[in-house]
């Protein structure tokens, strides 16, 4: 009897079966109901602030603030011992709003929230050490006033983790900024997945290892002749515009240039911080990030959208000033940038390191944790940094700077790095 013959199944090629065993690996994870949301097992707090930390910060003196206390204006700070005052940095917030209202001439120095018809700014922060660059201003910003969102596009989520979002290798579900980016049913508005941090005023969008999705799409796209789809970058923008009215300014870290996810955050932004370390290979290396930015801004370009930066700006960072090599690597960086390089450079510190061993920053830790004289060079520096941003945001928005010029009033600001700048001002 001759045998049957059954009909030639097509061959599953490679790519279906990895995908394939991909999705089910995956679908069983969440099944399974492991790490649905991000794990956040150990809340971080933020510490109070002394009355004369306050009044660094508000730019008043001790004895203003101290009276203010004394006559029950303001938030009631908490007494420690000796009847030591301080303050939460929501407390500081409500003292701004306070400020403000009782001294309309100062508003803008108190309470620097975005005013009608001024725009929503929108940080890019990349190169060298962007990511620690970009938890100090995020940061600073918090603790002057400003309404924050910091968005990680960083499929290893190490921005996020700093807040203490560790979700890098763990499988979550539509909790990243993945959730907002993708392209099929499952795309969320980006409300879904701002967390709040232990700073007032300041929110994050995590990343998560959800991101390599996104890097795949873009990947199929550009292997099917579509090289670029112009509604991929744009939908971050779109993103962000849900929640436009709720902050100040937009922080975006965690995606180099080289990156799949660089286009993202550059057609997104309205102002770029390029970080780099001065050292020649490091110079080198951002000449060739640079190349590939510009490569990328030429096609957005002649998409038919323009990309006027409100500013685009370099930071020295990590710098050893005993180190003559990296001081003329500096004046080598100057001579090229000129005016688009921050006068402010941040110093190579061990209380930066420090604090960053123990998921921190020094704003969260006191002068003690880290030895104050350690504490005081590492905090000059880097609010001389964030001053000048702030200042910058500030002469977009047409104000008038006050942000280095408070900064070098202060015993933990800029002082060296301020005073040039100050003379300009």
């Amino acid at each position: 009897m001759p045998q049957t013959v059954s009909p030639p199944h097509e061959k599953e090629r490679t790519s279906e079966r990895i995908r394939r065993r991909a999705k089910e690996l995956f679908d069983r994870v969440r099944a399974s109901g492991v790490a649905i949301d991000f794990p956040f097992p150990d809340p971080m707090t933020l510490r109070s602030f002394s009355l004369g930390e306050v009044a660094e910060i508000l730019g008043v003196s001790h004895s203003y603030l101290r009276q203010l206390s004394i006559d029950g204006l303001g938030p009631t700070p908490e007494l420690g011992t000796a009847g030591r005052r301080s303050y939460t940095l929501r407390q500081i917030n409500e003292l701004r709003a306070y400020l403000a209202s009782a001294r309309p001439k100062d508003a803008l120095k108190f309470y620097p929230r975005r005013r009608e018809g001024e725009k929503l700014q929108i940080i890019s922060v990349g190169g060298s050490a962007s990511t620690t660059t970009a938890f100090y201003l995020v940061q600073g910003l918090a603790l002057q006033g400003f309404r924050v969102l910091a968005v990680d596009l960083d499929r290893r989520g190490s921005f996020s983790g700093m807040f203490g979002y560790t979700a890098s290798t763990t499988p979550v579900y539509n909790k990243s900024i993945y959730a907002a980016l993708r392209c099929d049913d499952d795309r969320a508005s980006i409300r879904t997945v701002i967390r709040p941090t232990h700073f007032d005023g300041l929110d994050i969008v995590p990343g998560s290892i959800e991101l390599r999705r996104f890097e795949e799409e873009r990947l199929r796209r550009y292997l099917s002749g579509a090289s670029r789809n112009p509604d991929a970058n744009s939908r971050l923008v779109s993103a962000i515009e849900e929640v436009e009215g709720n902050y100040d300014v937009v922080v975006i870290a965690g995606a180099p240039v080289r990156d799949g996810l660089g286009p993202v955050a550059l057609e997104a932004a309205t102002g770029v911080l390029v970080t780099v370390h001065p050292q020649l290979d490091d110079v080198a290396s951002t000449a060739m990030s640079l190349s590939i930015f510009s490569e990328y801004v030429r096609r957005i370009e002649e998409a038919g959208k323009s990309e006027d930066y409100d500013f685009f700006k370099f930071l020295v960072t990590r710098h050893d000033p005993r180190d003559v090599a990296e001081q003329e690597t500096i004046a080598l960086l100057r001579g090229s940038l000129g005016d688009d390089l921050l006068t402010a450079i941040v110093w190579e510190s061990d209380a930066i390191g420090y604090a960053g061993l123990k998921n921190r920053s020094l704003y969260e830790l006191s002068a003690g944790a880290v030895g104050r004289s350690a504490y005081e060079q590492a905090m000059e520096t880097l609010n001389s940094v964030n001053a000048e941003v702030m200042d910058i945001i500030s002469e977009v928005w047409g104000r008038p700077p006050i942000y280095v010029s408070q900064a070098s009033r202060s015993t933990t600001a800029g002082k060296a790095k301020s005073r040039s700048k100050r003379s300009r001002s």
